[in-house]
C-alpha cells in the first residue's frame, strides 16, 4: 500500500510533534463531530425516532451510522433480521417505518450528517445501485459490512472467498461513487493452521476499494491490539467504533459464535469509563486516517445516561 506524502507547514509543525511522523494526520478538532451507530438506542428510535435523533443532537453528536435492514436490502437479510428480532425485543432498523425523505428532514433540522450504513453482505453483492440511491438522498459515502456469515468464514479457503467478494464489492461500490469498508467483529485475529485469517483477508484486497471500520472492542475481544493494527494498516481505517471495557476480557474461544459475543456484552462501559486506552487509540486512528468516530454500545440500557457520558469524554481528547 503506498502511503500519501504528508507535507507538513511550520505552524502544524509548533503544535503537535506526533503530526511529524504521520502521511495521515488530521486536525484534532475532528473529533468535535462525534458520531454514534443507532444500534446503540434501537428501542428508542423505534418509539419515537424523531426525538430520539434531538436527544442525540442535544448530547452533542453530529454523525449517525444507521444500520439494516432497510426496504431496498435483500430479502435474505430481512429474513434473518425477522427470526433474530424476538429475542432483542424490538424490529426496527433502517428508516424505522419512516421515508427516506422523513430521515434526511430529521436529521437537516438536528444540523446531521449520514456519513455511514451499515447493511448486509447479500445487499452489498445483489443491490449496490439501491444503496446508492439511498445515498443520493441521505447523503452517505461508506457502506459497511458488519460482520461476515458465520458460515463463510470457517476455514482460510472461507476466507480467501470472502476476500474474492469483498474486491468485488469494492470495485461495485466505487462505480457507484460509494465506498466499501469491513467492520471487523472479534473472529480472524487467532491463527488458522498457522495463518491468521484477518492479515490474510487484507492481504488479498485491494486497499483502495477496500477499507476498514476497526470495531476497538472487538478487536480487543479478539486478543488483538489496536493500536497495532491502526499502526500496520495506517489508511485503509476510515471508521471506528468507539466502546470501552471495564476490565480487559479476550473470547473463550476464537470468537466465532454469538455465545461468546454475549459473554462479554456485560463488560462492554460507557468510553472513558473503562481500561481501554482509548485516547491512545482515537489519537494513532486519527494519525492513520481514521475519519470518522462512532460510539456504539449495543443496545445500552439507560441510554440517555450512558451515551451522554460518552459524549461528554469523547469531547475531551
Amino acid at each position: 500500500m503506498k502511503r500519501r506524502e504528508f507535507i507538513q507547514s511550520s505552524g502544524a509543525l509548533a503544535a503537535s510533534s506526533f503530526f511529524i511522523t504521520s502521511p495521515f494526520a488530521r486536525d484534532l478538532s475532528a473529533l468535535k463531530n462525534i458520531g454514534i451507530q443507532l444500534f446503540s438506542l434501537p428501542k428508542l428510535l423505534e418509539s419515537d425516532f424523531a426525538k430520539a435523533i434531538q436527544i442525540l443532537s442535544v448530547m452533542g453528536y453530529k454523525e449517525i451510522e444507521l444500520f439494516g435492514p432497510f426496504p431496498f436490502s435483500a430479502e435474505s437479510a430481512k429474513k434473518s433480521w425477522a427470526q433474530v428480532t424476538p429475542s432483542l425485543g424490538f424490529s426496527g432498523s433502517g428508516y424505522f417505518g419512516l421515508g427516506v425523505n422523513e430521515v434526511r428532514d430529521i436529521m437537516k433540522k438536528h444540523g446531521m450528517t449520514i456519513p455511514s450504513v451499515h447493511t448486509d453482505y447479500d445487499t452489498l453483492q445483489q443491490n449496490m445501485e439501491g444503496l446508492a440511491q439511498a445515498s443520493s438522498v441521505l447523503g452517505f459515502e461508506y457502506v459497511c459490512l458488519p460482520a461476515i456469515p458465520a458460515q463463510k468464514r470457517k476455514t482460510l479457503d472461507d476466507y480467501k472467498r470472502v476476500a474474492d467478494d469483498f474486491n468485488s464489492i469494492g470495485e461495485s461500490a466505487k462505480k457507484h461513487n460509494l465506498k466499501f469498508a469491513y467492520h471487523n467483529h472479534g473472529y480472524g485475529f487467532r491463527p488458522i493452521d498457522g495463518t491468521v485469517p484477518i492479515t490474510m483477508l487484507l492481504e488479498m484486497t485491494d486497499p483502495n476499494t477496500v477499507l476498514l471500520e476497526m470495531d476497538v472492542y472487538w478487536t480487543t475481544a479478539g486478543g488483538a491490539d489496536p493500536v497495532e493494527y491502526l499502526k500496520k494498516y495506517a489508511g485503509r481505517y476510515h471508521l471506528m467504533h468507539v466502546k470501552d471495557m471495564k476490565e480487559k476480557k479476550t473470547f473463550s474461544g476464537d470468537g466465532g459464535d454469538p455465545q461468546q459475543w454475549i459473554e462479554l456484552f456485560p463488560y462492554m462501559t460507557t468510553a472513558g469509563s473503562g481500561v481501554l486506552d482509548l485516547k491512545a487509540i482515537i489519537t494513532q486512528g486519527q494519525a492513520s486516517g481514521v475519519k470518522h468516530f462512532f460510539v456504539e454500545q449495543d443496545m445500552v440500557a439507560s441510554p440517555e445516561v450512558a451515551l451522554k457520558k460518552s459524549a461528554d469524554y469523547l469531547k475531551t481528547i
